[in-house]
C-alpha cells in the first residue's frame, strides 16, 4: 500500500489552482492513502479565505485521513530540529508524519516548501 503524508501546501496549491496543481492532482492519484494533521483544515481555511475564494474547499479534505496523535510528539520534534529549523506548523506536519511513519511503515512526505521538504528528505521521506 502506497501511503503519503500530505502537508498544507500541496492542497493549498490544488485549491487555488496554482501553476502546477494538475501534477499535484496527478501525484496525489498514485498513493491509496492520504494523510494529514488537522492542521491543514485551518491552513487550508486560511489561505482561501485570505484569498477571497474560501468556496473552493469543495471536497478537498474528503481525500485526507486526520492523524491524531495519541501522545505528546516530543522525541519526533526533536529529531527535526536536529537537523533544521522550521515554522512550528511545518514542524508539526513533520512531526506528525513521523508518527505516522512509525505505525504503518514507509510513508512519502509531500510538500512544495523547500526547506520543509529538504528536511523531510534528510529523514528519509520521500518526496514529490
Amino acid at each position: 500500500m502506497k501511503i503519503a503524508y500530505v502537508d498544507s501546501s500541496c492542497i493549498v496549491s490544488i485549491a487555488l489552482g496554482e501553476q502546477l496543481y494538475r501534477e499535484l492532482m496527478l501525484r496525489l492519484s498514485h498513493f491509496d492513502r492520504l494523510f494529514s494533521s488537522n492542521l491543514l483544515e485551518a491552513e487550508l481555511r486560511s489561505a482561501l479565505a485570505r484569498e477571497g475564494e474560501i468556496g473552493k474547499i469543495k471536497n478537498l479534505l474528503a481525500w485526507m485521513t486526520w492523524i491524531y496523535p495519541t501522545r505528546r510528539l516530543t522525541e519526533e520534534l526533536d529529531s527535526i530540529l536536529e537537523i533544521g529549523r522550521l515554522k512550528g506548523s511545518d514542524l508539526w506536519h513533520l512531526a506528525c508524519a513521523l508518527f505516522l511513519r512509525r505505525k504503518m511503515g514507509p510513508v512519502s512526505f509531500l510538500t512544495l516548501d523547500g526547506n520543509q521538504g529538504a528536511i523531510a528528505r534528510a529523514l528519509g521521506f520521500p518526496g514529490l
